[in-house]
This record gives C-alpha cells, sequence and structure tokens, in this order.
C-alpha cells in the first residue's frame, strides 16, 4: 500500500513538474516599443516582425506598447519587456538604468545609421536655420533629447525660438506643419523624405547618427541573446517574406546589423548637456 503510494505521488510530482515546464516554454516573450507614431500604426508595423521571432524561436511574441519614451525606457529596464524597439536615447537611458544589452541596429539603404532633418512647410519662406530664430518649432517626444541636440547642435540655441511644443509623434509634427500651427519642426529622415515634395521641404540635415535598434532587458540569457541576434541578422531583404517583415517596420529599412554599445557614444555626448531636462 505505501509503495502503491508512493509511486502515485512520484507520478504526480512528474505531471506537475512537466506541465510547469511547459508553461515556461510557452510565456510570450514580451516585445514593447517606444511611441513613433500612434498605438494602431506602431501595433500594424511591429505585427509581422512579432509573428517572424515567434516563428523562428518557436515561442509566443506579445506586443506592449509604450504611451511615451520614459515608459518604453522603464519597460524594458525593470524587465516588464523582454525586447524593445528603441531610439537611440531610448537605448542609452535604458542601459544606464537597467544594463540593457543591444542586440541589433537598423540598416536603411544598406547603412546603419540615420539622420534627424528640420523641415519647414514646401512654400514656406524659411529658407535656412537662421530664418527660425523668433519662429515656432515642433519636437516630437518631450523625452527625446537627442532632437534638441541636433537643433542646438545646427546653430540654432532654443532661446532664440520664439516658442516650441512637443507632439509626441512625427505624424503629429508632420500635421503641425503642414497646418502651419509650426513653423517649422525635426522629422526622422525616413519620415522627411516621405513627406518631401507632398508638401513638406528639408532645409537640415544632422551628420549620421546611430539608428533605432533592437535591445533586450538584462533579465533574458546570454545564450537567448545570441538567439535572438541570429533572428535579426537572419533577416534578409531579398527574402520575399522578409521584406514584408522588414518594410513592415518602415519601409526605407532594409535590413538589421549587429551593434556594440560604443556605437552610441556620439549619442551620449550630443545629449550630455540636455541630461538634467
Amino acid at each position: 500500500m505505501n509503495y502503491r503510494f508512493f509511486l502515485k505521488s512520484v507520478l504526480v510530482t512528474g505531471l506537475v513538474f512537466a506541465n510547469f515546464q511547459l508553461s515556461a516554454e510557452e510565456k510570450p516573450i514580451k516585445f514593447g516599443s517606444v511611441a513613433m507614431d500612434v498605438p494602431s500604426v506602431m501595433h500594424r508595423r511591429l505585427t509581422p516582425l512579432t509573428k517572424y521571432l515567434s516563428d523562428k524561436l518557436g515561442q509566443p511574441v506579445s506586443l506592449k506598447l509604450a504611451k511615451g519614451m520614459p515608459e518604453a525606457i522603464k519597460d524594458l529596464s525593470t524587465g516588464k519587456v523582454d525586447l524593445a524597439y528603441l531610439t537611440p536615447v531610448a537605448y542609452i537611458h535604458s542601459n544606464a538604468q537597467g544594463n540593457t544589452q543591444l542586440i541589433a541596429k537598423m540598416k536603411t539603404k544598406g547603412k546603419a545609421s540615420f539622420k534627424l532633418m528640420i523641415v519647414v512647410k514646401e512654400n514656406s519662406p524659411i529658407k535656412t536655420i537662421e530664418d527660425i530664430v523668433g519662429r515656432t518649432f515642433a519636437f516630437g517626444d518631450k523625452a527625446a533629447l537627442l532632437q534638441r541636440a541636433v537643433v542646438v547642435g545646427a546653430g540654432l540655441p532654443l532661446k532664440k525660438l520664439g516658442s516650441y511644443g512637443f507632439l509626441k509623434h512625427y505624424d503629429n509634427i508632420v500635421r503641425a506643419v503642414l497646418l502651419g500651427e509650426f513653423d517649422a519642426g525635426i522629422l526622422k529622415d525616413t519620415k522627411a523624405y516621405k513627406w518631401q515634395k507632398k508638401g513638406i521641404r528639408i532645409i537640415y540635415s544632422s551628420p549620421d547618427l546611430p539608428p533605432y535598434n533592437i535591445a533586450a532587458s538584462s533579465n533574458v540569457s546570454a545564450e537567448m541573446q545570441a538567439i535572438l541576434k541570429k533572428a535579426f541578422l537572419d533577416l534578409n531583404i531579398e527574402s520575399p517574406e522578409h521584406k514584408r517583415v522588414i518594410h513592415a517596420l518602415d519601409k526605407k529599412y532594409d535590413g538589421f546589423a549587429d551593434a556594440t554599445d560604443a556605437d552610441y557614444d556620439i549619442v551620449r555626448k550630443l545629449v550630455k548637456p540636455f541630461s538634467h531636462q
């Protein structure tokens, strides 16, 4: 009788352990992102990538979109999400706060860098940076310090602006400039090129900057980081299936490249004067 009871206990314990392992394996990888567009657009842009990762890893990958950059940084640095699509500034802050690790960085036309561009309405009398003095200017997320650093670096101290506002998303900046609500604004190159000759004119381009990236929480093991890195680097623009995944994120992108923390030192230097803000 005792022997039977022992066997039954072993069997039940084994089943519980097996179910626990299965649950652990099925636990979804949470994928976050900075809010570069309205949530519905970001969801549409990122869903093909999360599906690709889920198929590649054999593990569910779910989206958890942040409302703004501070939330995206906090989510990754505290391990609330496992992976995130981040701006350069969001990465350096998440790395400082939670030792997050780079997985890969974006490539645009074969180049792993991007520019920030100052734009005006196509028929605006503004031709140069100097012409913006005393005018209104639209920034994106207030936490996007790199945008202000680039404007100051272009020779336009913020105190020389008539006023400026933070509109969160690039689409909002485009809309505000087109409607004349702001005289000028700053856009990521892909967004600026999309609207160039469609009502928007570029008057200044920043030097090359390290691009948006994919970073992992410090809770993600080194082994899993290596697996994730390979999954991103395996995305090949020549594959029609992979092209759909890459272009859903941004039509100007053509893949991912290896990334190191040192790539982002230039960003740390640019935003340092604004770090108290």
